[in-house]
């Protein structure tokens, strides 16, 4: 599904001084699965995951997602691959203040389909926001409780890819548990990538790529692309 070349991110090129994210990082993902990308604070993990999602525009190197070159597109185009393929969790949850927890559940949703408060409230459900909290607005819902609600809405529309950076940094270990296995039911059927500095949340993943200095691999065994 990705297949990446070269990737580079530079910051302050202009400078005597580079400051590089990533050094020409070579990455190839599947189509579904659940991938970990684990990596000291600076690593360069989630500056990758926002190249990969067109979020950041790298400095240098190739993106291709199922045949196309992200890096080269118009903006208009990113923005509608984001919009139908991709979903976005954040360590933030980026909640409508003044929208209950199914509706901003649905807003992210196809508003053309049938059945969306159906879907949303299923969703919910899954992890474990009660009916009771339905129509509760985000003031009045815990942190891990907001932030469930913003990976259903990530959720809604199905999309084949979903980034998550660090998904489940709000919530106590039982509930970061359960959202990961419902993230990797998810990747039985499509690719959900996990930035994240826990790497016993990762237990079930498909793969961990682990990052360091702006290239995979460890300070002990090198770049490892």
């Amino acid at each position: 599904m990705f297949e990446v070349k070269n990737l580079c991110m530079i910051y302050d090129p202009d400078t005597d001084e580079k400051m590089y994210a990533l050094k020409g990082l070579d990455l190839t993902l599947p189509d579904k699965g659940l991938i970990g990308i684990i990596g000291p604070s600076g690593s360069g993990k989630s500056t990758l995951m926002y190249c990969l999602s067109t979020l950041k525009q790298p400095t240098e190197g190739s993106i291709i997602y199922n045949g196309t070159e992200l890096t080269g597109i118009s903006m208009p185009e990113k923005e509608r691959v984001r919009r139908e393929e991709f979903g976005f969790i954040f360590q933030k949850h980026y909640l409508v203040p003044y929208m209950g927890a199914v509706d901003n559940v649905i807003v992210a949703g196809d508003q053309k389909s049938r059945g969306l408060e159906r879907k949303a409230e299923e969703l919910l459900l899954d992890l474990g926001i009660k009916e009771k909290e339905f129509g509760k607005k985000p003031a009045r819902l815990s942190g891990g409780q907001c932030q469930r609600v913003a990976i259903a809405r990530a959720m809604m529309n199905d999309p084949r890819v979903i980034f998550a950076d660090e998904p489940t940094a709000s919530l106590d270990h039982d509930n970061a548990f359960h959202v990961m296995d419902v993230l990797k039911k998810y990747s039985e059927e499509r690719l959900v990538l996990v930035v994240t500095h826990d790497k016993s949340i990762l237990k079930n993943s498909d793969r961990i790529i682990e990052m360091w200095d702006g290239e995979i691999g460890t300070p002990e065994n090198g770049a490892d692309k």
